[in-house]
């Protein structure tokens, strides 16, 4: 992956997963909740928050790798991840395009090759998997990073409850194990039936809380130009120095784009055993917004063997505000609970 927030979204849509994450905890995956109105289309991590549009990905290289913010597209302006449902020759096929709030649902979905029309079978693992799932709210409240199974005819399918009714997006971030196949993150959108109470986007703060942990935000988000992003964790009040690797790593960030859940996915500067980056309390991003506006940061890590994921707002550029001392209800919004993790 490149060296900029990959909104390219384990959830601004999650289309992340910048589909995501908000405040959540458990023994599988976390949650975040807060809401929304159906969309167009068709293991756990979670939180929930604003409406989608049409939505792409990129690949990694090098140390703090992570998704580009977008790529061209026939020659013309390039596109944050997860906007589009097909490209490259790819396409997402969201096989359920709907299901009940509050309600266990089997999610099913392939990814196709566009032109022999059949299932891909055949994927490079990254961070330890073949694909990985955000699911995130239009309005950035709900947030899940899901890990599903593949079959051997190329279909995946994993369980899924999603707190509240309204429209979700589906974010498939993976790299075909073809010759000079690139990082994809394609989007689909998805209808949660059910009474819909639509929330806004959380306010700006440095701190937030999710399950006893207090995880603060060091830096700033800039469109079209890397910046740090520095995330430290305590509890208690103090600093965790024990991190254990999720994923190959101490920490993962996805980012959406408020308005259209444009995707990115970054990964740390550093890696755990490469002799220099510590298990806490900071874990280090470098990042690049795609354009000015309010994005929602999802950062899953991983403490005493539970995955946890921590919820900010950003925005990026001129005149987007500053953020706010946490008060205790803005540190563990509603939108901050815990669910089991289910990788």
């Amino acid at each position: 992956m490149n060296t900029g927030l990959k909104i390219t979204a384990f959830a601004a849509a999650l289309a992340a997963t910048f589909g995501t994450a908000y405040a959540v905890g458990g023994a599988m995956d976390p949650v975040i909740t807060e809401e929304k109105e159906p969309p167009r289309h068709g293991d756990v991590h979670g939180a929930k928050e604003s409406p989608t549009g049409e939505r792409s990905h990129d690949e990694q290289s090098g140390e703090g790798s992570h998704h580009e913010e977008g790529r061209r597209v026939g020659g013309e302006a390039e596109l944050p991840g997860g906007l589009q449902i097909s490209e490259g020759g790819f396409a997402l096929d969201l096989r359920t395009p709907m299901v009940e709030a509050d309600r266990r649902a089997e999610l099913s979905f392939a990814v196709v090759d566009e032109e022999t029309g059949r299932n891909v079978t055949a994927f490079r693992r990254e961070h330890g998997k073949e694909l990985h799932l955000i699911v995130a709210s239009d309005d950035l409240t709900t947030y899940r990073h899901l890990h599903p199974v593949r079959a051997a005819g190329g279909t995946w399918s994993t369980p899924v409850e999603l707190p509240e009714a309204g429209g979700y997006r589906v974010f498939a971030d993976f790299t075909p194990d073809v010759k000079n196949a690139e990082g994809l993150t394609l989007g689909a959108d998805l209808s949660v039936a059910g009474d819909t109470r639509p929330e806004p986007l959380p306010r700006a703060t440095e701190t937030v809380t999710v399950d006893g942990y207090e995880v603060t935000l060091d830096g700033t988000l800039n469109p079209g130009a890397g910046s740090e992003l520095k995330l430290n964790v305590a509890k208690g009040g103090k600093p965790v120095t024990d991190l254990q690797p999720y994923l190959g790593a101490y920490g993962h960030l996805v980012a959406l784009r408020a308005g259209d859940l444009a995707y990115l996915h970054v990964h740390p500067n550093g890696e755990p055993g490469d002799g220099r980056t510590k298990p806490g309390p900071e874990i280090s991003f470098t990042a690049t917004a795609p354009s000015k506006g309010a994005y929602r940061l999802f950062l899953d890590f991983q403490h005493e063997g539970k995955v946890r994921t921590a919820a900010f707002t950003v925005h990026a550029g001129a005149g987007a505000g500053t953020t706010e001392k946490p008060t205790p209800e803005k540190s563990a919004p509603r939108d901050a609970e815990s669910v089991p993790h289910g990788h």
